[in-house]
């Protein structure tokens, strides 16, 4: 069916031109209120950018999950293979107890001391049992040749290379020639064999250590181990007995000089006290005058305290105070004071029954008055006693004054004699002390010398390893596990952060900011021809769920003449457009689908059609409209081929002649569909997007870059398009992480039903 009612004429020419689908109206607007509302619903998970999505991380290890256990299953692969190419490794083990002891050669300042207790103790045991000179005595003891060397030599290669980049090349070119100096060599490599593979382990919270050693042959490794601990004591009683022998020697000169000196500051000491006639008795040396000058001095002291006390006494008696506890205690005072308090209570007790001049009163009033006569007197003789006694000791402190004075004239011209003579007894104090104790801590050495006393035990020695110690396979691949859970991990997570393409219909809602019309799965197995061929296929139900979201797109349902899309070449716009076309013929509405794309078209391929005339043809000038129409299998469905390929297509695009064709398209058929050109590197796309009412935009999941949309709709918008929303095709939601969310949408109801469900 051809139409040939579509004037080619300019638009001026059209009285309906108030009507163009290139007018900018109301319809033109960027999004409807259900879309802006759609996409502010979504957003409000967005709220807090600093929230971690865990669902998102957990659809980048579903999306990359081949690329994770491929991952993992090299690493545990190549922890296998390594893991069996090593050599067994044999470990054995002893056990030492190392106690902290004091050596003390001298416990007097100035001649020295060895000080075994200090903080780093352990430590330094620690490095000593690491020492070359420890490892060269056991390499003697075991004698390890050549023979043994290359027995123990490493059998990886890895290991090899490593003990070659380790070796000295300078030892070897020494000892060619040399039999003492290949001796010394083969004693190196021996010492630095044992050291390599020694391992100490010390025990937390204790003075015990382990000693290990790793070795291929498990006899040496024991071997090896025992011969350390032997060695260790060994040379720890060798230090000792060095160090008792050298303490030895010179307490001895120590000796023999202190003697002489004693001795001679002796001779000195006796000569001086016999010379100036001073007799000192007691170890301390005090000369008699001095004694009686202490002794009297203490007993005037004393006389002084007897008269403080006696002194105050009086002071408080003679002023009219009350008489001391102590003295009062001595006297019969109380007594008379309680027989006083019972006959005036029994004076009080019958003044009640008789009068005071009644013969029984003043009987009783007399033997009150004679008690008060008797406590006056005894106050009186306490005074007097009192004052006595401290006359008495007034008189002895006085006494003990003047013989102080005198004896202290006598004790000063002896000390001024005494002077040369304390200097030599300090001398002889002085010598005698050192004396004394180097002949005490020559004996302690003698007697400790002999003992042998060790502070290093064996607690357990080495047995021969009946297991091998490395390499642990279990251990080996567990680590490998770890390692390549982790890495493929890391691996998935930095190519996701690398992909910076449209993976899911989030992403278009994000970064583009669109609404999305419709989700088309991949086909991996059927043709597009096929997939349409079922009515009841996911493939079919995506496009007529992206019909029925156009017709809800905008206030006025689909756009009249609606531009098909896409950033870049091959994201499946054609196939969209087509789609769309033959979806909304089987509502029964009358369409024009145009190939608008002049530069590579294709739709010309799918449909299976080809023309000489077409878009290109009509908008020349060179046919008409009924010339390029073409009728399909659908009798609804009209096609416009783009035609041959022109050298312009921007400006034939630009001309008037297209416009005026869409206008008069918009009124002859319900629905106008453009399959357009690519947006980005021409200029085709936007010259199309401002003409039609609407604009869809096709994205290829997984391949169309976010920069490359965003740049896309920014052209779209400069000229002025109205993007009604996004497609999303070729998407797989297993091989993006989304498993049954996006996977099942249009596949429910396709299975065939069993009975009874």
């Amino acid at each position: 069916m051809h139409d040939d009612k579509l004037p080619i004429g300019p638009a001026g020419d059209d009285p309906n031109g108030d009507r163009l689908p290139a007018h900018r109206g109301s319809q033109l607007q960027p999004a409807g209120q259900g879309t802006a509302l759609a996409l502010d619903l979504f957003n409000e998970k967005r709220v807090d950018e600093d929230e971690i999505d865990l669902l998102a991380y957990w659809r980048i290890l579903v999306k990359r999950r081949w690329l994770v256990l491929g991952v993992l299953g090299t690493v545990v692969a190549l922890a296998l293979v390594a893991t069996l190419m090593m050599p067994p490794v044999y470990r054995a083990t002893a056990t030492l107890q190392i106690d902290r002891e004091s050596l003390q050669v001298m416990q007097i300042e100035g001649v020295g001391t060895a000080e075994g207790a200090a903080p780093d103790f352990l430590q330094t045991q620690y490095e000593l049992l690491k020492s070359r000179t420890l490892a060269e005595r056991v390499a003697n003891e075991l004698g390890i040749d050549e023979g043994m060397l290359e027995r123990l030599a490493s059998a990886t290669w890895l290991q090899r290379a490593r003990a070659a980049l380790a070796a000295d090349a300078g030892e070897a070119q020494a000892g060619e020639g040399d039999p003492a100096a290949e001796e010394e060599a083969v004693l190196r490599s021996a010492a630095r064999l044992v050291r390599d593979n020694l391992v100490v382990e010390p025990v937390r919270n204790s003075r015990l250590v382990r000693i290990h050693y790793d070795s291929t042959l498990p006899a040496f490794s024991a071997r090896v181990v025992n011969a350390v601990a032997d060695g260790f004591i060994a040379s720890a009683i060798e230090r000792k007995f060095d160090a008792s022998s050298f303490a030895g020697k010179y307490l001895e000169e120590q000796l023999a000089l202190a003697k002489g000196r004693l001795e001679e500051s002796e001779r000195a000491l006796v000569a001086f006290a016999t010379k100036e006639n001073i007799v000192v008795t007691g170890e301390a040396g005090v000369s008699l005058e001095g004694q009686n000058l202490g002794a009297l001095n203490a007993a005037l002291a004393s006389a002084q305290d007897e008269r403080i006390r006696a002194q105050a006494m009086w002071n408080q008696v003679s002023g009219g105070g009350a008489l001391p506890a102590d003295a009062i205690g001595n006297s019969i005072l109380n007594t008379l004071q309680q027989q006083r308090a019972t006959l005036n209570a029994q004076y009080q007790q019958q003044l009640k029954t008789y009068k005071p001049e009644y013969p029984s009163m003043l009987a009783l009033k007399g033997q009150i008055d004679e008690v008060d006569r008797q406590i006056s007197q005894e106050r009186k003789a306490i005074r007097a006693g009192i004052k006595a006694e401290y006359d008495a000791a007034q008189a002895r402190e006085n006494m003990l004054v003047a013989q102080l004075a005198a004896l202290r004239d006598k004790t000063l011209d002896v000390d001024n004699r005494a002077i040369d003579y304390n200097i030599l007894r300090r001398e002889v104090d002085t010598n005698r002390q050192l004396y004394d104790g180097l002949l005490q801590r020559y004996k302690e050495i003698g007697v400790a010398g002999g003992v042998g006393n060790n502070n290093i035990s064996i607690v357990d020695r080495a047995i021969v390893p009946t297991g091998r110690y490395k390499p642990n396979l279990p251990l080996n691949l567990a680590l490998g596990v770890m390692l390549g859970l982790m890495l493929g991990v890391l691996v998935a997570f930095v190519l996701e952060f690398l992909d910076d393409t449209l993976k899911a219909p989030e992403d278009i809602e994000q970064h583009l900011r669109l609404a999305v019309l419709g989700i088309i799965p991949m086909l991996k197995k059927q043709t597009v021809a096929s997939a349409m061929a079922d009515p009841r296929s996911a493939f079919a139900e995506a496009y007529r769920s992206v019909r029925t979201a156009l017709q809800f797109s905008t206030d006025h349902g689909v756009p009249k003449v609606l531009l098909v899309t896409s950033p870049s070449a091959s994201e499946g716009k054609s196939t969209t457009a087509l789609t769309l076309a033959r979806n909304f013929a089987q509502l029964g509405k009358r369409v024009l689908l145009i190939e608008g794309d002049l530069r590579n078209p294709s739709l010309h391929r799918t449909l299976g059609a080809r023309s000489d005339t077409g878009l290109s043809s009509l908008l020349a000038g060179a046919a008409s409209a009924n010339q390029v129409i073409m009728d399909t299998d659908d009798e609804r469905l009209k096609v416009v081929l783009a035609g041959p390929l022109p050298p312009n297509p921007a400006e034939l695009l630009s001309g008037s002649r297209l416009l005026s064709m869409l206008t008069v398209a918009a009124e002859k058929y319900d629905q106008v569909i453009i399959d357009g050109p690519p947006v980005l590197g021409i200029a085709d796309a936007p010259i199309l997007s401002n003409i039609a009412g609407g604009t869809l935009l096709v994205v290829q999941a997984g391949e169309t870059r976010i920069k490359t949309a965003q740049a896309a709709l920014k052209r779209l918008a400069a000229a002025r398009a109205r993007v009604v929303g996004g497609i999303l095709t070729h998407y797989d939601a297993k091989v993006a992480g989304y498993g049954y969310d996006y996977a099942s949408y249009y596949s429910y109801g396709t299975q065939p039903r069993l009975a009874g469900k």
